[in-house]
This record gives C-alpha cells, structure tokens and sequence, in this order.
C-alpha cells in the first residue's frame, strides 16, 4: 500500500531516463483494486497511447482488462498496438466483445487492422458485423491482404479528388466534409475510374491561389507502393527517399489507401528487433512475456545445432592429442586463437548482415567488400598476432611460441573475415535467411581454422 506522502506527489509517469515510474504503476493498481473510477481517470484517462500500453504490460495480468473496462472511453484503444502480442491476445480474450467493438470504432483502419488480425475468425466477423457497412468493407478487404503486405498497414480514410476540381473547392470540401481524417499531410487527384494520378501537400495547396485547377497543381510523379508488396520493402521507399507517406494503389493503379511514417517506424523498428534476435538465435516471435517453457523450446534448436558443430571444433583437438601432452601451452592458448578469430568474425558477419537486409551489399559491390572485410582481417591479424606471440613468449619463456601463435592469429583473423563476409553472402544467395543461419557457421569456422593452424603450425615447428 502507498502512504499518505505517496499519493501527495506530483503525477509522474516516466522518470528523467524515460523508465516507467514504479510508484505511478502501483497507484494505479491500488485504484483498480478499490474500484476508485476518478482516480484511474485522472492517472490514466490524459496518458498517450503509447504510455498507456507501457502501463498495461506492467500491470498484473488480472489488472489489464479490468483497466479498459473501468475506464470506457477515457481508454485510448489504440494503446493494444503499443504492447506485447502476447499480451494483446490475453487482453482481447478477456474483454467483452462490446468492449472491443466500441474501442475498433473509434480507431483508425491501419490500427484497427493490427488488432483484428490477432482474433480467430469467428471473433472477427462479431466485431466487423456490428461495424457501419463502410468501416467493415473496408477493413475486411485489408484483412484479406497477403500478412506483413502494405495492404495490411496502409490506412483507408484518405482524401481524394478529381483533377478539374479547383484549389479553391478542395479547401471547402476539407472544411465541411465531416469525414475528413483527423490527421493527413496530402490530398490525392483520381481519375473517375479512382486511378491515381498524383497529389498535392497541404502547404503547397493552402498557398495556391484558389482557382488554380488540381492538375495544375498535383505531381504526378509521385511514388507509390503496390497493394501486395512487402512492407520491408515499403519501408527501404520510405527512408531511401525521405517521404513522410506513400500512396498504396492495385494492380489497376486504383487508389486504395495510405501508409504513413508513423508505422513505417514500427516497420523498421521490427525488422531491426528480428534481425538481433535472428542473429543470437532467437526467433523473432519471442517476447518477454513468453513462458519459460515457450522460451526454453524456441532456443534448443540453435542450441543442438551449435553444440553438433562444437563437437566438430573439439573434435580437432583430438587430432593433436600427442602434440598437445607433450606441450601444455598449446592447450593453454588455442583458445585464445579460437576465440579472438570468433570476434573478428562476429564482428564482420554483423555488417554483412546488416548491409545485405538494407540491399546495400549485393553482387554490384560483394567483391569489393569482401576484399575489404579480408584485408581489415589480415591487417588486425598482424597486429594483435605481434602483441600476442610478445604476450605468450615472455610468458612460457619460448620465442617459438610467441611466433606460432602470432601466425596462427593472423590466418585465423583473416579466415573470419572471409567467413564472416562469405557465409552470409551464400545464405542469400541460397534464399536462407542468413541473420539466422551465419552465426553458428561462422563460429565453427573460426574454431575450425584457429586449432588446426595453431596447432598444425606448432607440429611444424617443433617438429611434435
């Protein structure tokens, strides 16, 4: 319970780093306990979308629906596209069907689609049937879109006008129109067949004079994103050429919608999420809400994987078993080549994989980037292969030493590097995802190369 000096204090969601308060949380939960409605308004009812999913995941599972319900409209529903799936399934399983339907209302199509997505079927069609017939045909015919297409994140609710109209006549049809967007940044110019021919920003349209016709005004080179292409690929459009929206038209050039910045940052901000989950070998649908259980399964495969290819490093090892009894300072510093390579070739594999999801690594420039990935390889190999054969000489008191580990440091740097570059390149060049698969490759590679060449080196030698 919070004290007398607790609830006296200013209202603070986030601290000066952003982080959710904690006291704020449990004053809302002790509110939701004794089902005090005016204090929940006054903590919760002026919160951005954003913050109040933020309050939702870390309110108690029993608390999130009750929250939504108590509030009614002082919720802003679009707060569900702001939290977990996971936790966005369990709140819509556990509010009301009419409670859910008044929320899809009053939202936006793209959001309203992101939610509905989630439900079955059946749950569906109860919330789409109590919709007005023109909110439902239009959500229904994004809900039929391929999923992760730009018909399922484009917007419906867009202006649009005929090219003989005036600027004149756009201005009042905004003024006067009562379903006008609350929120839009163009007004765009179809043909009677609604095919799109261009559009016109607001500014430019408030200072033109009024009676300039719209086809002397619209560009009509305007880019534009098919209704079925992936929304990655909408996103590269979107920041390769710095636009704040894009048009969505058919296979017939019809306007069918809008995709605005906003949820190309949503875009971009999963796509980068699964890339480092993809890259630890973590499935890009785990969440932190996920059960132990879910989480442990989704992890062993990459685990089983990288332990068969750890076998098969190790089993290296056993090839130099003789020269490693009679010499203990190579068990002690293979190792140290294994895993100083391993790095280095992380650290390549890192951008390669990057460069490769942003299309800006591809046949046109791949020799030349491996080239350079090999030579940054050779060129960190020499150096930390001097400081490291200086390291291990001084210490075993053996110059060979410090001259086979110094080689083997370099043919190992430059084998990750060409790893690191190499194995991504033939993952996309194969269609596999190389985000996922490269990381286990790489490693055994490094493995792989740093014993042998450490140890083949040593044999030669010393003559072991």
């Amino acid at each position: 319970m919070l004290d007398v000096e607790d609830k006296n204090r200013p209202l603070v969601f986030r601290d000066e780093e952003g982080e959710v308060v904690s006291t704020y949380v449990e004053r809302v939960s002790v509110a939701l306990k004794s089902d005090d409605v005016e204090t929940l308004r006054q903590l919760v009812g002026g919160l951005h979308e954003a913050d109040q999913g933020a309050l939702l995941e870390l309110l108690d599972h029993d608390e999130r629906p009750k929250l939504i319900e108590t509030l009614g409209e002082d919720f802003d529903f679009a707060a569900l596209t702001e939290v977990d799936d996971n936790v966005r399934e369990e709140i819509l399983d556990e509010l009301d069907p009419e409670t859910v339907i008044e929320g899809v209302k009053d939202l936006e199509s793209d959001d309203a689609v992101y939610i509905l997505e989630d439900l079955d079927k059946e749950e569906q069609a109860e919330i789409l049937d109590a919709l007005p017939a023109s909110e439902r045909i239009a959500l229904q015919k994004s809900l039929d879109y391929p999923e992760n297409s730009a018909g399922r994140l484009m917007r419906t609710d867009l202006i649009a006008v005929p090219p003989f109209w005036t600027a004149g006549q756009v201005l009042d049809e905004l003024q006067d129109n009562q379903d006008t967007p609350d929120s839009f940044f163009e007004v765009f110019v179809v043909d009677p067949g609604h095919r799109f021919l261009g559009n016109i920003f607001l500014d430019k349209l408030v200072r033109s004079s009024r009676k300039l016709r719209v086809d002397q005004l619209m560009a009509a080179d305007r880019r534009r994103v098919r209704v079925d292409e992936d929304e990655e690929e909408v996103a590269r459009l979107i920041a390769r050429y710095n636009l704040v929206s894009v048009p969505v038209v058919d296979e017939a050039e019809r306007l069918v919608g809008v995709i605005t910045i906003d949820d190309i940052v949503d875009v971009i901000q999963e796509e980068a999420d699964d890339e480092i989950k993809a890259l630890g070998g973590v499935k890009a649908d785990e969440e932190l809400s996920d059960s132990v259980w879910f989480t442990a399964r989704s992890r062993f495969g990459w685990l089983f994987v990288n332990l068969l290819t750890a076998f098969l490093a190790s089993s290296v090892l056993g090839l130099f078993e003789t020269e490693l009894q009679k010499m203990v300072a190579l068990a002690v510093l293979a190792p140290i080549v294994a895993g100083q390579g391993g790095v280095a070739a992380t650290q390549t594999m890192t951008v390669a994989v990057r460069a490769l999801a942003t299309r800006d690594l591809g046949p046109a420039n791949a020799l030349r980037v491996t080239l350079r990935e090999t030579a940054v390889g050779l060129l960190n190999g020499l150096g930390f292969g001097l400081l490291t054969g200086i390291i291990a000489g001084i210490w075993f008191h053996e110059l060979g030493i410090g001259v086979v580990i110094a080689l083997a440091m370099t043919v190992n740097l430059v084998a990750g590097a060409l790893g690191g570059i190499l194995i991504p390149l033939a993952l996309e060049r194969f269609r596999s995802d190389p985000a996922v698969s490269s990381g286990v490759f790489v490693t055994t590679v490094t493995d792989v190369v740093g014993f042998f060449a450490f140890l083949g080196i040593a044999t030669v030698w010393f003559g072991l």
